[in-house]
């Protein structure tokens, strides 16, 4: 028993023994890194907040751990889910945020619509004669008053096609979209009236007529339609021929006609009688040295013809009236302008001076045609007061129907 009890003695000694060397170099082995002492392991991570618009789920931020994340209705995640705390102290995967949901990013928004967001929702602007929700409803309206009906050559079929599973129609130039989705027509668009309509005036000078899918603008006889396809311009029938005026008289155009015309001089009375020095002209032969009345009768009576349009804006020159000077003679030192006829009493025109030797004829009432007014215009010429001679000129008015 004593030799057993001695033996294990022995070899627990030896393990004592064996077991303090190895812990010793052991020991040696970790003094080499004295760095390795200094730090500990971390146990847990960094505290995690809630993601703006969302909700985190977990309070415990030890290794292994997790936290959970999601979104407010309206948003969506971006980023992980779920997060770890490592064994470094870091979470893993990156910061997670909650983003609003485009909800107009499929273009839910048919026939054109225009998709606006609201909160957690979206609704659809509709373009004009589509409706619902989606605008998938096109809108029965009435036909606006410029709009050509019941007339089969004012009509034509729309083109269609499929566009992103919408069904789009459109017109030719001149026509407009009528009815619903399911039996829509183009109607012609009569653009005389949408110019009346939208501008309060007229397309055309004269006539406007309304054709399919457009329009052209007439004019009255006598009148031309100019390059602009709008304007009229009188045809000058005496300048071009197409007047039937005979021999001894004279073709004067008018707005849209013309007339033919052979004034008279003054019929003779006493010592005054009158010859015709051109078609329009007269001139007072020669007086009497002691005939007062004969040398006080117009020495020139002339004959003019003006055409104007009607309502012409005044006031409007019409006519000027001047002396002049034989050669080697001295002409009068004044000048008075007079003016007479049946149009003086209406105020219908004035008669003024613009220089020291040239009266004017101004209108100063617009004129409506169609109508002729005869103007009477005299000039008297004064030579130190003393009257030497009038001149008369006979004018005659002819007013267009138009205005142009």
């Amino acid at each position: 028993m004593e030799k057993l009890l001695k033996g294990q003695e022995m070899r627990f000694t030896e393990g004592l023994r064996t077991m303090k060397s190895k812990l010793a170099a052991l020991q040696n082995s970790v003094s080499r890194f004295p760095q390795a002492d200094q730090h500990t392991a971390p146990s847990s991570c960094p505290s995690l907040e809630a993601p703006a618009h969302g909700k985190k789920f977990g309070t415990r931020y030890l290794v292994g751990h997790e936290v959970h994340f999601t979104c407010d209705s309206g948003y969506h995640l971006v980023g992980p889910a779920t997060r770890v705390c490592q064994e470094n102290g870091s979470w893993s995967g990156l910061n997670a945020l909650c983003r609003d949901t485009n909800r107009c990013a499929g273009n839910p928004c048919q026939n054109g619509g225009t998709c606006v967001e609201g909160v957690n929702q979206y609704k659809c602007t509709c373009l004009q004669n589509w409706s619902g929700s989606h605008c998938q409803h096109q809108t029965q309206t009435a036909p606006p008053e410029w709009s050509v009906m019941n007339d089969p050559a004012f009509s034509r079929k729309p083109r269609c096609a499929k566009v992103d599973r919408a069904q789009h129609c459109s017109c030719d130039a001149g026509f407009h979209m009528s009815g619903t989705s399911d039996s829509s027509i183009c109607q012609d668009v009569n653009e005389c009236e949408v110019y009346k309509v939208e501008r309060g005036g007229k397309l055309c000078a004269h006539t406007c007529v309304n054709i399919p899918g457009s329009y052209r603008c007439s004019c009255p006889a006598g009148y031309r339609l100019l390059p602009d396809g709008r304007s009229c311009e009188d045809v000058d029938e005496c300048l071009s021929q197409q007047h039937n005026c005979t021999r001894g008289t004279t073709c004067i155009n008018t707005g849209g006609g013309f007339q033919c015309v052979s004034p008279e001089c003054p019929h003779s009375h006493g010592n005054v009688s009158y010859v015709k020095t051109s078609p329009f002209q007269c001139e007072r032969n020669p007086c009497p040295m002691e005939s007062r009345s004969c040398h006080l009768a117009p020495k020139t009576v002339s004959f003019h013809y003006l055409s104007l349009p009607s309502q012409l804006q005044t006031p409007a020159t019409l006519f000027r009236m001047a002396t002049a000077a034989l050669p080697g003679r001295s002409g009068p030192d004044s000048l008075r302008f007079g003016i007479g006829g049946a149009a003086s009493a209406k105020g219908l025109f004035i008669m003024q001076r613009s220089d020291r030797q040239t009266g004017e004829l101004i209108l100063v009432q617009s004129l409506r045609g169609p109508q002729d007014i005869a103007v009477e215009v005299d000039m008297s010429e004064y030579a130190e007061r003393v009257f030497q001679a009038k001149h008369v000129a006979r004018v005659h008015i002819m007013v267009s129907p138009y205005e142009f």
